[in-house]
């Protein structure tokens, strides 16, 4: 098995973890997540900095194990009527360098039992930034029309996430992009098999993706006003 592939046993520890969602069982078990599933996740994303870096140098992969490109495994429960204290999915998140002080885009890659996905854009952005993508479709129309109709984008990508169920304040309802314009969300996901994810040329297949969609998150950096 190379550095940045996928174990099988990442998958078989978050099955057993979604049918153990308690800490006494994580404890217990929790030299298995390290090595089955945290450890293989910071090699893959370590070794995503490189073909990252090629894409735009403006996003990173940072393999820290804490404050990096990963998720944390622990669920924030205050607000929450689910108390399970564990995710049972693994995540990272490939941050733009603004990210941390703007809504700025990035890349994701999800990997759970059944639910397997990559992406990249924007997810709930906040009315500003929102309102400057929409701005940016009306204004480079075409621009937004090319990125959507490029072949592979669309054969690699569906667009998801939530939408108004009416046009926004201010924008023409009859603009030929109005569902688009509704959008709260900008996020193109491109889903995979879970045995395709453990197999070993899905790093380059992630790769990939990630620079099928590299003219929809430029579009969205250029829109917010952040490189790309």
């Amino acid at each position: 098995m190379t550095s940045s592939q996928i174990p099988r046993s990442l998958f078989d520890f978050l099955r057993e973890l979604k049918a153990n969602n308690d800490r006494s069982w994580f404890e217990a078990n929790k030299e298995r997540y390290h090595s089955e599933v945290r450890d293989p996740m910071l090699a893959f994303i370590g070794a995503f900095a490189g073909p990252l870096s090629e894409i735009s140098p403006h996003f990173r992969a940072d393999p820290r194990p804490h404050g990096g490109s990963l998720f944390r495994i622990y669920r924030d429960t205050r607000f929450s009527k689910d108390k399970t204290p564990y995710k049972t999915n693994v995540g990272a998140h490939f941050r733009h360098v603004a990210g941390k002080d703007a809504h700025a885009p990035g890349f994701y890659l999800h990997l759970e039992p059944g639910v397997c996905f990559a992406g990249g854009g924007l997810w709930r952005p906040d009315s500003r930034a929102l309102g400057r993508v929409r701005d940016a479709i009306v204004d480079r129309t075409d621009d937004w029309m090319s990125v959507k109709a490029d072949a592979s984008f669309q054969a690699t990508f569906e667009l998801s996430g939530h939408s108004l169920k009416r046009p926004p304040r201010g924008y023409d309802p009859e603009h030929p992009l109005i569902d688009d314009i509704k959008r709260k969300d900008f996020v193109a996901i491109a889903t995979f098999t879970e045995s395709f994810a453990v197999q070993p040329e899905f790093f380059q297949r992630f790769v990939t993706i990630v620079q099928t969609g590299s003219d929809f998150v430029r579009f969205l950096s250029r829109a917010v006003g952040v490189p790309y």
